[in-house]
């Protein structure tokens, strides 16, 4: 039996965010599609989150990883017709954009989906109960082209909160969980829902995988993605059922796909792809979405980063600790401190509400570092001023920062 390999933590930090594609390294200065395509092959997942305080979530992890790229190479990516398009929309993570080569190891949880398993107990109990709802919406996507659920509703008074669907709705929901429909495109953010075959290369519609084929592949690209984590880790990434997870992984050990090593401090087992490289550094910077995958799945946050994050929209705003919209903020292999930020468009404005340094602080170059990439967002954003709102003296320091890096210092 081979030696269990062993990591330090900070080696397992380093390993994290090279696989998460911090390299450090410049980003090109001309940013074109295929960087985008390459970034999210190796994440091979970009969570979709609706909240619009900054920009929609699927757009930061490029922006932490590139710079300043054009949101437009992201959409046509995703959502045109023909060659250009490179992803589809599926339950990855959560509902997420991934990359076209992953649709055959999405099969079999389609296939479930139809079975009532692995969906929201009220998408399958409308799945058993109301078929004629859905083949009457199935018909209609068949007859019409690519449509929204607005445009199929029945219903006399409009929908209110998202969780108020019509049963077109629903019914679209099922069908895409099923894998009879998928996005053709959004219009503002309805999901468009089109024929499989009308969207998707035939290639990747006739690849056919097995279910443990399919899972162990997602495993892989979990482990690629993530350079070494414990098996709740690899898991979370796509979701997988832990009863899945842990018979795939075991016939990968066997198959020498994945290897056994232990972390530093973690207290359950870890894996890692056979001939892991540990950088020397990783000395990027970079503001991280809510719903990065850097830092999505929080216990192992927590595990990497010493970092406990926690998402504050849904609380109420007297209980909040740190703020609405809160972005970590990565330097130098650390998560250094967080950012309550808005994009207040009207007023052409970034607005910083709150600044929170973590216990070792922001130094000086640290804090110019933050400056940069507030500057760097704001202009990403098309926002003319970076304004700071709060009083904290951590605010105090980066507003010095800001006005030096004005200054060309």
């Amino acid at each position: 039996m081979p030696a269990v390999l062993s990591f330090s933590l900070k080696q397992a930090r380093r390993m994290a965010l090279a696989a998460q594609g911090f390299s450090g390294r410049q980003p090109p200065a001309q940013i074109k599609a295929a960087h985008l395509n390459r970034v999210i092959e190796r994440l091979g997942v970009l969570q979709i989150d609706s909240v619009n305080a900054v920009v929609r979530s699927h757009y930061l992890p490029l922006f932490s990883r590139l710079g300043r790229y054009s949101p437009l190479m992201l959409e046509q990516a995703a959502w045109s017709q023909g060659r250009q398009r490179s992803l589809f929309e599926y339950w990855g993570h959560e509902a997420s954009l991934l990359p076209m080569a992953l649709y055959p190891m999405m099969r079999w949880r389609m296939e479930r989906a139809k079975q009532g398993q692995g969906i929201y107990a009220q998408m399958a109990r409308f799945g058993r109960e109301q078929q004629g709802t859905v083949q009457r919406v199935l018909r209609a996507v068949e007859e019409q082209g690519a449509l929204g659920a607005g445009s199929l509703s029945t219903r006399e008074v409009r929908a209110g909160s998202w969780w108020d669907w019509s049963d077109e709705k629903h019914a679209l929901e099922w069908l895409f969980a099923a894998g009879l429909v998928t996005v053709a495109g959004r219009r503002g953010f309805e999901r468009l829902y089109d024929l499989p075959e009308r969207v998707l290369p035939a290639e990747i519609l006739q690849a056919n995988l097995s279910e443990a084929e399919a899972q162990r592949g997602l495993l892989l690209h979990s482990a690629t993605a993530l350079g070494v984590a414990t098996e709740k880790d690899l898991r979370d990434y796509f979701r997988l059922d832990p009863v899945d997870s842990r018979q795939r992984l075991a016939e990968l050990i066997e198959d020498v796909q994945l290897l056994n090593c232990q972390v530093q401090g973690w207290k359950q087992p870890a894996y890692c792809l056979p001939a892991p490289k540990v950088p020397r550094n990783v000395p990027a910077s970079a503001l991280l979405s809510p719903f990065d995958s850097l830092i999505w799945e929080r216990a192992r946050t927590e595990r990497l980063f010493d970092f406990r994050y926690r998402l504050e929209i849904y609380t109420p705003q007297h209980k909040r600790v740190y703020g609405y919209y809160v972005l970590p903020f990565l330097h130098n292999e650390r998560i250094a401190a967080r950012v309550d930020v808005r994009a207040e468009r009207a007023n052409g404005c970034l607005a910083v509400h709150a600044v929170h340094e973590e216990d070792r602080g922001l130094d000086e170059q640290g804090m110019l570092a933050l400056a940069l990439n507030l500057r760097q967002m704001a202009d990403w954003l098309g926002l003319q001023q970076v304004v700071l709102n709060c009083q904290r003296p951590s605010a105090a320091r980066l507003r010095v920062a800001m006005l030096g890096l004005e200054a060309g210092l």
